[in-house]
């Protein structure tokens, strides 16, 4: 038999992945199954538990992926600017976070049984990405902000974190929502990716 080599298998996992992605587009996390996945890739289901035991394993490598590319960002924050204003450090943090749509979308669902539903070993790696983004956060306060103590950045990786869980529920607002809304005589007032997240960023640099 062949031996497959690891190139081979992060290939194989990537492309599971990516279905997962294109599926995700369209569909709600319960609709898709791995037989739906497998449908939509050069896999059987049988053989995608070669790569992944569970549905949630491979959302929890999609999130992973996001988180990574996130920290590419963050990184080129952190690397490509000498001096940024509190106010233009929350314009280019807000701009990362308006293209990560996905990410957002991830964070909103239920987060619990992604992780209660996945090996120890895939955990941990996603919260190596997940920390490595808190991490990068906090760098990017002690170059741009150094007015702000040990505390204050604690403070603001704890409270901005939590927030970032409920972005994407307030700017992906479908037309059933916004009738239910207009419906139960709730006034509220749209925004975007960006415009909540720089409103959220900038009180909390400026509260300092």
């Amino acid at each position: 038999m062949r031996k497959v080599t690891p190139e081979q298998i992060a290939q194989k996992r990537e492309e599971i992945i990516n279905a997962c992605e294109q599926l995700y587009q369209t569909m709600s996390f319960r609709e898709i199954t791995l037989k739906e996945i497998g449908n939509i890739t050069s896999f059987s289901r049988p053989t995608i538990y070669n790569y992944f035991e569970t549905k949630e394993e491979i959302f929890l490598a999609l999130f992973q992926r996001e988180y990574d590319r996130w920290n590419e960002e963050l990184t080129a924050i952190l690397h490509e600017n000498e001096h940024l204003s509190k106010e233009q450090l929350s314009e280019k943090i807000a701009s990362s976070l308006a293209g990560r749509q996905q990410l957002l979308k991830l964070l909103s669902m239920n987060n619990y049984d992604m992780e209660a539903n996945s090996r120890q070993e895939l955990l941990t790696s996603f919260k190596q990405s997940y920390g490595r983004s808190m991490r990068l956060v906090c760098n990017l306060l002690e170059k741009f902000c150094p007015d702000m103590s040990v505390s204050d950045i604690q403070d603001f990786i704890y409270t901005f974190f939590p927030f970032m869980f409920g972005i994407y529920p307030y700017t992906a607002v479908t037309e059933k929502q916004q009738i239910a809304m207009k419906e139960a005589g709730i006034s509220y007032v749209y925004q975007t990716v960006y415009e909540l997240t720089y409103s959220c960023l900038i009180r909390l640099l400026n509260n300092r």
